[in-house]
């Protein structure tokens, strides 16, 4: 295996990581605040990097920087409730997401990585919604029947902003196929 085979993993990494804390950070980073792109990066990172320890890295990266941001400004730490550590099973759902699409003869095949981006993200915010809202405390413990009424209208902006970042890979994964960005790591 050859010295760049070797640190395509780094490489990937370190621009996801960027990426997320770019985006994920921008609320006290910068007076620009970028769309998360928390939930995209841990497909692609599934996708491209499908090891268990790297979604063990992204977990504490993300979880790193929510701290960090309401250690900066208190009003972020609104969400740091019982009911954050449902974002486990919802970046699982993204990691998992990725790994499979990338277990695909074509990841890039436009109905397979539109499924698999959607249905994740959906997912991913019905397990993030009602976790928050069924252990956050903030709210009345009226049970999942109750809860599954509540956060609907945050759906259009957590599907859009995520979809919106899986078509931007997509796009440079699919016009530049000789950079291979998630090709396998081969040993010969």
């Amino acid at each position: 295996m050859n010295t760049s085979q070797i640190n395509k993993p780094l490489i990937i990494a370190a621009i996801l990581a960027f990426l997320m804390l770019l985006t994920r950070g921008s609320h006290v980073m910068t007076h620009v605040s970028l769309p998360d792109a928390s939930l995209a990066l841990l497909l692609i990172g599934g996708l491209c990097l499908k090891r268990a320890v790297w979604f063990a890295f992204f977990v504490a990266l993300a979880t790193v920087i929510d701290f960090g941001a309401a250690a900066i400004d208190s009003f972020q730490a609104f969400c740091l409730t019982d009911g954050y550590w449902g974002m486990l099973p919802t970046y699982a759902v993204m990691w998992l997401a990725g790994v499979w699409l990338g277990k695909q003869a074509e990841p890039y095949d436009v109905l397979k990585y539109v499924s698999a981006g959607v249905l994740a993200t959906f997912l991913a915010f019905v397990i993030s919604t009602q976790t928050y809202y069924l252990f956050s405390g903030r709210f009345p413990a009226e049970g999942v029947i109750e809860s599954l009424k509540h956060g609907w209208e945050y759906l259009p902006s957590y599907m859009g902003y995520t979809v919106m970042y899986l078509a931007a890979f997509w796009a440079v994964a699919k016009a530049l196929p000789t950079l291979n960005l998630c090709a396998p790591v081969t040993t010969s």
